[in-house]
């Protein structure tokens, strides 16, 4: 008979499908850092998710009939949002190391469970909190605030700015994700990113850059990645709250930290610390007591 008192920690496949995509996430920032510096960041940005709209149009034209306004709007709104966090995120690892641009993008953390309580009117459970705290100090350990390592260059700004686009992006994936097919929100989202990319390059002076396979691999490359991360997303937060899975994607500069390391970058003794609060915060925010009848 099993132990009813004792408090539960469980891991649905759309959570393990979440921590997958994290990980590639993660993996994601020191291309677009060597790619950018061969390519403008809108260029890239737009060109990126063109790949990924082709990919998801190729696997998903047949479930586009039909498609209406209110989905061609949501699918644009997270779009919007993608290209927010992406095209700043982009524009900052032009000038700053990819485990930089890492740590600061997932300091959105804390926003989203305030951006869910804004948009659906419903606190975050308690455990979920002191989750995403957890999670937040060992960002901050991570990106070396207590060493006084990180500084607010353009590149650091840029890429502070952008996440708050990217919590909105979660949010919005929350609100949506079970109200309309996922398949149509996948390719919509990814074009709609895609054109507000390539839109961007005269405002910020860019042209098309010569042809190099340092950034076409990327592009080939990251653009199929994309598309598999945003269908995960859609298809995941359609059971996982965005407070459950921020805390998941709170994960994310650990294995940008992995890569970079691997490259070469040093990690120092309080980024492992901080590695060590992320781990504690997701594993704190999956404990629910006994009185707790229903998943959030």
């Amino acid at each position: 008979m099993p132990d009813t008192d004792r408090p539960r920690f469980r891991v649905s496949r759309p959570e393990w499908a979440l921590i997958g995509v994290t990980a590639l996430w993660g993996a994601t920032f020191l291309i677009v850092h060597i790619a950018v510096q061969h390519a403008g960041p809108f260029f890239f940005v737009g060109a990126r998710f063109l790949v990924a709209g082709l990919a998801s149009l190729a696997v998903f034209h047949r479930a586009l009939p039909g498609i209406t306004r209110r989905e061609l709007g949501a699918g644009a709104a997270i779009g919007a949002a993608i290209f927010g966090g992406y095209g700043l995120q982009t524009l900052g690892l032009q000038t700053i190391p990819s485990s930089t641009s890492a740590f600061i993008t997932a300091l959105y953390v804390p926003l989203v469970p305030l951006l869910e309580w804004a948009v659906f009117r419903r606190p975050p459970r308690l455990m979920t909190w002191l989750g995403v705290a957890l999670a937040f100090a060992g960002l901050l350990l991570l990106a070396g605030l207590g060493s006084g390592g990180l500084t607010l260059g353009f590149g650091e700004l840029a890429t502070l700015i952008s996440t708050a686009p990217i919590a909105a992006e979660v949010v919005l994936i929350g609100v949506f994700a079970g109200r309309f097919d996922l398949r149509r929100l996948t390719v919509v989202q990814l074009f709609v990113a895609s054109a507000l990319g390539f839109a961007t390059m005269p405002f910020a002076g860019e042209r098309i850059p010569a042809f190099s396979w340092a950034w076409v691999v990327p592009v080939l490359g990251l653009g199929a990645a994309s598309c598999l991360i945003q269908l995960t997303m859609n298809w995941a937060q359609k059971s996982v709250t965005p407070s459950r899975a921020t805390v998941i994607y709170a994960g994310e500069p650990v294995w940008g930290g992995i890569v970079g390391r691997l490259a070469g970058d040093r990690l120092p003794v309080l980024s492992i610390v901080g590695a060590a609060f992320i781990v504690a915060g997701v594993i704190v925010s999956e404990i629910r007591p006994k009185d707790e009848a229903r998943p959030d």
